[in-house]
């Protein structure tokens, strides 16, 4: 490759400069015929009878937004679900199933639904008269030539309950569209070439909203250096699936049942059904078909030794743009620039202001429209030891474009963090734009003013959503009668769509904070990956694992990085892994255990929770303090009993506790009993309803849920001055606080008093010399 080729890479990465070598021999000797792609996606694809079919059914509860029922009204007539459709699927048939209940104000005939699918309308659904206040379900098939990659239902409302002088405003039109409602869809896989180019797909395509399931195969159980690059690939799939969630089972020497796989394969160790293959000299990536499957693919990750499948996964992670062709071998990673603590890019940035810009998860998101436009939201996620108690405050810089309201009183722009009201501003006629310059202090309550805001700390967590309401007020619709000539008159206006934009310039700032945090806190593990995410890349992160490690285990190291990695987004390229517990006392690093605890450590007195086989121990302390951020006290978290119980029942926990090697390190283990319970912990970890119940620094999970405990020793990371600790430490002690400001007051006035006696002394001894 040229220069001038490999300067552009470099340029194009932005991080590493890669370089890859598509070999000139012949295509991998198992792979199968190809069918040619469909030129036109709108046009018929020629489909083999004996494909694999499926049907799958949604829920509006499951597709819609939140909470998954649809209130249509005079002045929001519209709503919508959106779903995609894998590149390696075809829809042949499509359901759509309606389940509503119409105002019992609407007129018959003239009021009804309207059904579009990807803006061509495909339903109109009329409100009968004896439909009026009652459930009715109606069922539209799709035409499946309207349906691509990504595909939007719309539902619109025309709703009238006056024949003349209407407002659109009023009350009494509306129309429920229940969560009952679904989408049915027959799925018949298509065959796919062998072709790189489009990779990740068809291992994870981001059409699909279901959780990522990708199996990894090796040829039995896998070394140290197996195990990382497995980890590395499956953290970088876990960038790609982020809100998803996702699993990696792991299989020896076999291959899944109807789905894609990735296999890892060594010149020495390969599956027996890769044994046909010529040895690499290279880094290798290929895709094939499986073996009497050829509707699914594997990824084949091959190398010489584990350091050659580590360079491969590597240059995946950093480089599958350049990916195409059959197979490709990466000839070089290098790395120009090291990341830094808390650059992690999902989170927002802490070393200077943060662009709304930035933020945006897709294309129009600062923007909406309508008669009453729809909220504009932005997810804020934060670092979870950013020290924001007693802060002066948050600097939020908002500039917004906006339809000038036809009548001003009463159109404004509401400001909202986390679902709770903090700040409204008016919509002026005389213009169509606005700046506001919002503080957020973190201590103080709202204060009542046109240009600042104050936010509780408690409102701010690691995942804040930021809200902008753009309300405008209706005219009302009405007529006139006049008595002398016993006509009457309705004046109306007819109503326009509404644009409003929150500009991307925009800021936030969140630098020049602190970084201090109480630990253990699996709350911060769960829901940011915390401690081991405070590098994006996992530098300071040492993976504690077993030699020859049972299938169950593999795939709870996956996941684990897999879900760290989708909370930081980024991989965990730097993450270090040993199977050696002594060499762990040599590393300056937060530890992650898979699997067990060493054994000297398991009677140690910090670790609140072992499970081993089925039989386990518990810690019972004094006082829960359940979903509370409020401290415990000393006296509290003292265990005052110890329960030991054995079941046959599976059961995992999380259990995290301060390194015994150094003070400012933590250690975070995954513990299960059996297959069944390492799904259990996976499932707690993807699952956002459980994350919320993980907390403290034990949490038990059990098929009827997480219970979260807080005992044992705390102990705080991250710098504070000597005087914010003091105040830190008093802030949460009223009574302590009371004390030191009475000692504070007398020791002040017995200065005062000493002060003003020596200057009376003075002053009298001035007097005697005269």
């Amino acid at each position: 490759m040229t220069r001038k080729l490999r300067w552009f890479t470099a340029v194009l990465m932005g991080v590493m400069p890669l370089t890859w070598a598509a070999p000139d021999s012949a295509p991998l000797p198992m792979t199968a015929t190809d069918a040619p792609a469909a030129a036109d996606p709108a046009a018929p694809v020629a489909v083999d009878p004996a494909a694999p079919v499926r049907d799958v059914t949604r829920t509006f509860a499951q597709i819609a937004p939140p909470p998954g029922v649809f209130t249509l009204t005079g002045t929001r007539t519209q709503g919508q679900i959106e779903f995609g459709v894998r590149s390696d699927e075809l829809v042949t048939k499509a359901l759509l199933t309606l389940s509503y209940r119409p105002s019992p104000a609407l007129l018959p005939v003239v009021s009804h639904l309207k059904v579009y699918l990807n803006d061509e309308m495909v339903g109109l659904v009329p409100i009968a008269q004896d439909q009026a206040g009652k459930t009715s379900q109606i069922q539209l098939p799709l035409d499946p030539r309207f349906i691509s990659d990504f595909n939007r239902v719309r539902l619109e409302l025309v709703g009238h309950y006056a024949n003349m002088c209407e407002n659109p405003a009023n009350s009494a039109v509306w129309l429920d569209i229940g969560k009952e409602s679904s989408l049915a869809l027959t799925l018949q896989k298509l065959p796919l070439q062998d072709d790189l180019s489009h990779f990740p797909e068809p291992f994870f395509d981001s059409r699909d909203n279901r959780p990522l399931i990708l199996p990894m195969v090796f040829a039995g159980a896998p070394g140290l250096g197996q195990q990382k690059a497995a980890a590395v690939l499956a953290s970088w799939f876990g960038t790609k699936a982020d809100w998803r969630g996702q699993s990696f089972p792991v299989l020896y020497n076999q291959l899944p049942e109807q789905q894609h796989a990735v296999v890892f394969a060594t010149n020495d160790q390969r599956p027996d059904f890769l044994k046909t293959l010529p040895p690499v000299d290279k880094p290798t990536i290929a895709i094939v078909n499986q073996p009497q499957n050829p509707w699914e693919k594997m990824l084949l990750v091959m190398g010489r030794d584990d350091n050659d499948l580590l360079k491969a996964v590597q240059g995946i992670a950093q480089g599958e743009v350049l990916l195409r062709g059959q197979s490709a071998t990466v000839d070089e990673v290098k790395e120009l620039m090291p990341r830094k603590p808390y650059d992690a890019p999902n989170w927002v940035r802490t070393d200077r202001p943060t662009t709304f810009g930035e933020l945006q998860q897709y294309a129009n998101q600062l923007q909406s429209d309508g008669l009453q436009p729809n909220p504009i939201a932005l997810t804020l996620k934060l670092p979870p030891d950013l020290f924001l108690v007693r802060a002066r405050g948050i600097d939020m810089n908002i500039t917004y474009r906006y339809t000038t309201p036809m009548q001003e009183d009463g159109s404004r722009l509401a400001v909202n963090l986390n679902n709770q009201f903090v700040q409204d501003y008016p919509l002026s006629g005389k213009h169509d734009h606005g700046r506001q310059l919002l503080r957020i202090p973190l201590v103080q309550g709202l204060t009542d003013s046109s240009t600042q805001l104050t936010i509780p700390a408690l409102r701010l967590g690691v995942v804040n959503q930021l809200r902008f309401d753009f309300d405008y007020a209706s005219l009302f619709y009405g007529g006139t009668y006049n008595s002398a000539t016993k006509e009457s008159r309705c004046a109306t206006v007819t109503p326009v769509s509404n644009h409003v934009v929150i500009d991307d310039n925009s800021t936030i700032d969140f630098s020049g904070y602190r970084h201090y945090i109480q630990m253990p806190s699996l709350r911060a593990f769960a829901n940011a990956g915390f401690p081991f995410s405070r590098n994006a890349d996992l530098a300071q992160t040492l993976v504690l694992v077993n030699a020859r490690p049972e299938a169950d285990k593999v795939s709870a190291l996956l996941n684990a990085l897999g879900n760290i990695s989708a909370q930081t987004g980024y991989p965990a390229l730097k993450v270090k892994m040993t199977d050696d517990w002594s060499k762990a006392q040599e590393q300056d690093d937060d530890l992650l255990m898979i699997g067990e605890i060493p054994q000297t450590l398991k009677d140690d007195s910090k670790i609140n929770l072992l499970v081993d086989a089925a039989k386990s121990w518990v810690n019972k302390p004094n006082r829960q303090n359940d979903f509370s951020t409020r401290p415990l006290s000393t006296d509290d978290m003292y265990a005052e009993s110890q329960t030991t119980i054995s079941s046959s029942g599976p059961m995992a926990a999380i259990v995290s506790f301060k390194s015994p090697f150094h003070d400012q390190r933590s250690v975070v283990a995954l513990l299960a009993d059996s297959p069944r319970a390492w799904q259990l912990l996976n499932g707690a970890l993807i699952d956002s309803g459980k994350r919320a119940a993980i907390f403290g620094s034990a949490s038990v999970i059990r098929e009827s849920g997480v219970n979260s405990l807080r005992v044992g020793d705390t102990w705080y990371i991250g710098h504070l001055p000597w005087w914010e600790r003091i105040w830190n430490a008093l802030a949460t002690h009223p009574i302590m606080l009371a004390a030191f400001a009475a000692v504070v007051v007398i020791l002040f006035a017995l200065l005062l008093w000493r002060l003003m006696r020596s200057i009376s002394r003075r002053r009298l001894g001035d007097e005697d010399d005269l």
